[in-house]
């Protein structure tokens, strides 16, 4: 129900949904009612529901596929009950258990569950339905029909059919609807007036005017956690999520409750702002699916008159008028896509309200909110199919520059995994690749190939924080960091250990340990942020990677601690004193409280024995050992809650048959890949933005606007030579934009994981004792066998648009052939290049091959500064150099796709210095591969082991999972790396996995790298 009391005298029925069959003609004070100044914005409008008294207040799910609303057309029931619409096939199946009142449904975004509210557990239901009934045949009825029934409880219908009742609370619960990634939901109730004690007045008006109490509340979606958002007089009702989850909008009531206006604010109650001042009833706003503005209904032309407005999401300008038709306009909402507006309204014959739905216009309400007056296409789609049409079979600069330029758009925001960001360059690619003659490779049919990936977490109010006996407050005294453990801890010492860094010493690094002599084993360890202030160059260059939050924490919890604490301390030149909560971050935890203090706060742990805080650190300044020791100052108590969330991303996955008439694929396929995702506003821990960079969109102009952009060049010549008859293919092109990657290459790992349910005929490799042999002599368990005859060879195309002194072409290693075969390709292009025989421990989504004995090439055109900061931007690229990548990748992929044979897989990788991951300096080496997508698992997975290396000779195999090595925790893959920095080259120690349900303790032998 998202509508008031007092304009139920007009609007029959509950939720806004219908209008009277006789409601009164609106008193419009503005007599403009134009089906042509309509149109501007909603065009081709047609009636989508048809049956019963009346319907309503429509919603749909993610994929636009299916529409979920409300209707009175049982007759056995006068009430509304939930119905579902297949928009594919127009079925329509009664969702709501028929007896009852229910009202406001929603369906979960994994499209199986359905949420509304419903009073059918009321033993008195079935009496109040027929003693409706009854009346309707007398005449004897009220023109409002809806009441706010304190028995309605929020329900969630499951794919069974069975009911799962979410709230058991006396009180109106209702006007619920899930969050964008299904963890939360958000709902209005009154709860509140039937929970406390009333005064004489709040008793009466709780018997005249229940909506006065009505709030808004949000739960966790299987209804545990319940708070509180609102606690103002008056009716705050109909509450939505912004596309990004971060934000809800609602409408909030005067106290007489005869006006509204629109709201907005944090979904934690925080930065409420008033988006209208209209004075009148205004209600009903819904988000655009960019989260750029939201459409609402009023009254501002007359009582009855409800038309359609628009307003932008800052609340500047002015809201600008969408319909121009007397009567009811509401309840609006936008399909998924942005480019449809679905609303309720009695522009019927019968003039009962019913569900419309329109094109809509995004590109002229943008110009006339003020938001975009550009002349860009309207979507991803257009924009796909104009690139498409302006781009030449030529390997051209221009051409790059152009699908570079869509990519980095200031609307798709960074191209975060799961984000309308990603959505839309998902759709873009797969649009570019439909008009080019590819067909869909994905999931169900489509070109889209859908995984689930750690989304970021937010800290759960409750958190809390004591220092002696004051309670700290969160976010101004105290925060926890994002990869701290979830957990309570009761007060307890607290040790001091200076910097709180181990650097190991060599002949060229004095060591440096703040845990000399210090025992801090059940306690908690307080160190001071990042390193020595008054160091020189050269020494910071020697401490700075023992120096981030997470490496000082893996310290502290290997020896023992209960906890750490952080606190810049009065030396230091950071501009905020609390280290900043990642919510973007997706790595697992520590498994011990990690919290960051503001110094005054630090101050209470000392006693006068102890020093202070500005004197010990000046004292550790210039770079000295000192020992650290426990404080005599206050205990430490805490509760560290934090809500980790998992989201859903998308791949697109395309092919282009080599035989059109073909019912099957050709195989093995050669494959072509680029990531098309990226850091959005600095995702993670991954984003090396400056501090006065922070949360600015980060455009992966280069990483990896580019790699897609060659992808699409190699694309289109491919598609034009075959069509042209000049392509003589042997086997299928199988093109895929990876999403996920910058997170931990979740796309490309799940894409292989599932091959053989995307591709079912696929040639797999068999299990027989043989086969067993060749995957245990490259590290591989059977559930990770060999893609080789179904994928002949996979190209990959990251970073490729900086290109100064090479190209770097990585995997030569992976085939005997591939040095000369390179060199062959490259005499029509003439890059100069630089030849890697690395192959097994890419950091890019060739990992995710090669583990799968796939032959790979990889094209890289090198680090830069500007790597990871939202200075990638698309002005610094070299596009002729982009261009002339995709030529050779392009010429490298004719060849694969009409040779008579296919690559040889046969690793070798040759002396090199390797490094499990980016940036460690590692000297020792175990030979292992780590699985960078291994998602929530404790531990490293290791993808598989290199033969003829210490971890092949003690038997490790892809698929164990390293827990501890040489001593060490080991929780995710900067332990593991941590851990082997420690090791000593010939020295045996102990590595601990998990294989299946069994943990193994092995003895290994660590070589040199060199």
């Amino acid at each position: 129900m998202r509508i008031h009391q007092p304009l139920l005298v007009l609007l029959l029925g509950i939720g806004g949904v219908a209008v009277g069959q006789d409601a009164a003609k609106s008193s419009s004070t503005e007599a403009e009612f134009s089906p042509e100044k309509e149109a501007e914005l909603i065009s081709s409008a047609r009636q989508i529901t048809f049956e019963g008294r009346r319907a309503g207040e429509g919603y749909f799910s993610k994929d636009g596929s299916k529409m979920v609303f409300q209707s009175e057309r049982d007759p056995a029931n006068p009430f509304y009950q939930i119905y579902l619409m297949d928009l594919e096939t127009g079925d329509i199946e009664k969702v709501s258990p028929g007896q009852g009142r229910t009202t406001c449904a929603w369906i979960h975004p994994d499209g199986q569950r359905v949420l509304f509210s419903s009073t059918h557990h009321d033993p008195t239901s079935v009496e109040q339905q027929q003693d409706l009934i009854q009346r309707r045949l007398t005449g004897d009825v009220p023109r409002y029909e809806w009441n706010y029934d304190p028995e309605y409880e929020l329900y969630e219908r499951e794919p069974d059919g069975s009911y799962k009742r979410l709230t058991d609370a006396r009180g109106y619960d209702a006007e619920a609807s899930y969050s964008p990634d299904g963890t939360k939901i958000v709902f209005a109730s009154n709860r509140s007036a039937y929970q406390k004690e009333l005064s004489e007045r709040e008793a009466e008006l709780l018997k005249k005017d229940q909506q006065y109490f009505i709030d808004l509340y949000i739960m966790n979606a299987d209804g545990s956690d319940v708070r509180q958002l609102t606690d103002v007089p008056g009716y705050d009702g109909g509450p939505f999520f912004s596309p990004d989850g971060k934000r809800l909008c609602w409408r909030r009531f005067t106290e007489d409750g005869l006006k509204a206006e629109i709201y907005t604010m944090d979904v934690d109650g925080n930065d409420v702002r008033r988006l209208t001042e209209i004075d009148a009833m205004s209600w009903a706003p819904f988000f655009h699916p960019s989260g750029d503005y939201l459409i609402f209904t009023t009254n501002r032309h007359g009582f009855a008159n409800f038309e359609l407005y628009c307003v932008r999401a800052d609340g500047k300008g002015e809201p600008v008028r969408v319909t121009f038709t007397d009567g009811f306009d509401g309840l609006p909402v936008f399909l998924p896509d942005g480019e449809h507006l679905a609303w309720t309204s009695n522009r019927t014959a019968e003039k009962r309200s019913q569900i419309f739905m329109g094109e809509w216009n995004d590109t002229e309400i943008r110009q006339r909110l003020g938001l975009d007056t550009s002349d860009r296409p309207r979507d991803a789609s257009d924009a796909a199919k104009l690139a498409a049409e302006q781009s030449r079979p030529e390997f051209t600069p221009q051409d790059v520059a152009r699908h570079v330029d869509y990519l980095t758009r200031p609307e798709l925001q960074g191209r975060l995994t799961g984000t309308e960001g990603e959505r839309r360059a998902t759709a873009y690619v797969a649009a570019y690749l439909e008009s080019l003659g590819f067909v869909p490779a994905g999931e169900n049919g489509t070109f889209f190939d859908e995984f689930e990936f750690p989304a970021g977490c937010e800290i759960v109010e409750g958190s809390t924080l004591t220092i002696g006996d004051r309670q700290a407050k969160l976010d101004r005294d105290w925060r926890p960091l994002a990869f701290s453990a979830d957990m309570d801890l009761d007060p307890t010492e607290v040790v001091f250990a200076g910097y709180g860094m181990r650097v190991p010493g060599s002949e060229d690094v004095q060591e440096y340990d703040s845990y000399v002599h210090l025992n801090v084993a059940g306690r908690w360890v307080m160190v001071f942020r990042d390193m020595p202030q008054d160091i020189s160059p050269e020494r910071r260059q020697q401490m700075a990677r023992y120096s981030s939050p997470r490496r000082k924490a893996s310290f502290a919890r290997d020896l023992g601690a209960k906890g750490i604490i952080f606190v810049a301390g009065p030396t230091s030149k950071v501009k905020n004193q609390l280290i900043h909560f990642d919510s973007a971050a997706s790595a697992s935890g520590v498994s011990i409280p990690a919290i960051s203090i503001t110094n005054e706060m630090a101050a209470a742990l000392f006693s006068e024995a102890d020093g202070n805080l500005a004197e010990q650190q000046k004292s550790l300044d210039g770079g000295e050992m000192a020992l650290g020791y426990l404080l005599e100052g206050s205990k430490v108590g805490t509760s560290v809650q934090i809500n980790r969330k998992t989201g859903v991303g998308r791949n697109v996955v395309a092919r282009l048959a080599a035989d059109d008439s073909a019912s099957e694929p050709t195989y093995p396929f050669v494959a072509i890949g680029a990531h098309v995702d990226h850091l959005g506003l600095g995702a993670g821990s991954n984003s090396l933005a400056r501090e006065d960079e922070l949360d600015q969109v980060h455009q992966g102009a280069d990483d990896n606007a580019s790699g897609v952009a060659a992808m699409l060049e190699i694309a289109q010549y491919l598609s034009s030579e075959k069509h042209a008859g000049r392509l003589k293919m042997k086997r299928d092109l199988l093109l895929a934009a990876w999403s996920g990657e910058e997170l931990g290459l979740y796309g490309s790992q799940s894409f292989v994981d599932s091959f053989d349910k995307l591709f079912e005929d696929a040639p797999l490799a068999d299990v027989d004792p043989e086969q067993q042999q060749i995957a245990q002599a490259h590290g591989m368990t059977n559930d990770a066998r060999p893609l080789t005859g179904a994928v002949a060879v996979y190209l990959n195309l990251d970073m490729v648009g900086r290109l100064r002194e090479k190209l770097i072409v990585q995997g030569i290693g992976s085939s005997p052939t591939f040095e000369s075969l390179v060199n062959r390709r490259n005499v029509p292009v003439g890059l100069p290049l630089s030849l890697d025989k690395t192959s097994t421990r890419l950091p890019t989504d060739a990992s995710a091959f090669v583990s799968r004995d796939v032959p790979i090439l990889s094209a890289f055109t090198g680090a830069h500064e500007d790597y990871h900061t939202p200075r990638d931007t698309k002005e610094k690229l070299n596009y002729d150099g982009a261009a002339d990548t995709a030529k050779l990748f392009a010429l490298l992929s004719r060849g694969f796709l009409t040779d008579d044979s296919v690559p040889e897989f046969k690793l070798d990788e040759g002396p090199r210095d390797e490094e499990e991951v980016p940036r460690a300096r590692l000297t020792a080496s175990l030979g292992t591969v780590p699985d960078y997508g291994s998602g929530k698992i404790k531990g490293q997975k290791l993808s598989g082991v290199r033969p003829g290396t210490p971890a092949d000779e003690a038997g490790l195999q892809g698929g164990d999972v390293v827990v501890e090595l040489a001593g060490r925790t080991i929780e995710d893959i900067y332990d593991y790396t941590y851990a082997i920095e420690a090791l000593k080259i010939g020295e045996e120690t102990t590595i601990k996995v998990k294989r299946g349900d069994e943990t193994l303790s092995i003895k290994i032998t660590p070589a040199a790298r060199e």
